[in-house]
């Protein structure tokens, strides 16, 4: 069972030298079919079975297949960008199949059939002594940037769509419910999200008016916790600042 997902989320994030303002998010639509383009790099757990990602075509375009049996990952991308009052992220999404006994608000049932995360460079020192120390831990076992905040949105099983809430794991990752139970499964859905009225919704008791840059974003399934199965499809991400 996961301690850290702090630990997790960090794994490959560390930004690439000339980075600073890259908004561009490699697409998997311009992509072969096979592993995720670069600079998306595949980071998981240790003695986790890996979820599956793989850009593969489906009704004539090419997208990312999440396919994940009683396994934990991410694919997760490196950015430097400094967001605005008007950034948002967009991205399109399809579940054909939830995980059975989901439920984020139990350690033993924290998994999602797709899950969309952006990481924000906050300033640490400024986090209480007990979350420091989990992230030097964190940094010192990975040698990465572990990033101090991420944002996820996720497809749930059963909570009310727009819950926020906190990581039953770790504060240092937040949840957004932007889609729940069967309803649309095996429909495309579209999402718009307006970044920094999401991030002040779910840290400003941290931030204080104040939003840090961004330094990634992931995709990722997990199904390790309840041991089920899920498959989902994401297209391209886009970050506009």
């Amino acid at each position: 069972m996961r301690t850290l997902i702090a630990l997790m989320l960090g794994l490959c994030v560390a930004l690439p030298a000339g980075a600073a303002g890259e908004a561009t998010i490699a697409a998997f639509s311009a992509a072969a079919p096979g592993e995720a383009p670069a600079p998306w790099k595949f980071a998981t757990l240790p003695n986790k079975a890996p979820t599956k990602f793989t850009v593969a075509e489906l009704e004539g375009a090419k997208v990312l297949k999440v396919e994940s049996e009683n396994a934990y990952g991410n694919i997760v991308h490196p950015l430097k960008v400094d967001v605005t009052d008007k950034a948002v992220v967009a991205w399109r999404w399809r579940v054909d199949h939830l995980v059975d006994g989901a439920d984020l608000t139990q350690r033993s049932g924290e998994d999602s059939p797709a899950k969309l995360c952006v990481f924000f460079g906050f300033d640490g020192s400024k986090l209480s002594l007990g979350e420091r120390t989990k992230l030097a831990l964190a940094r010192s076992s990975t040698g990465q940037d572990v990033p101090t905040q991420a944002l996820c949105y996720v497809w749930d099983n059963k909570l009310a769509v727009d819950t926020g809430m906190a990581s039953v794991f770790t504060k240092r990752v937040r949840f957004i419910v932007l889609q729940s139970g069967s309803a649309k499964v095996g429909t495309w859905v579209a999402q718009k999200r307006d970044l920094v009225a999401d991030y002040q919704r779910m840290f400003g008791d941290e931030a204080q008016g104040q939003v840090p840059p961004v330094t990634g974003v992931s995709v990722g399934a997990d199904t390790d916790n309840t041991h089920g199965n899920s498959l989902a499809y994401i297209g391209d991400i886009t970050l506009t600042p």
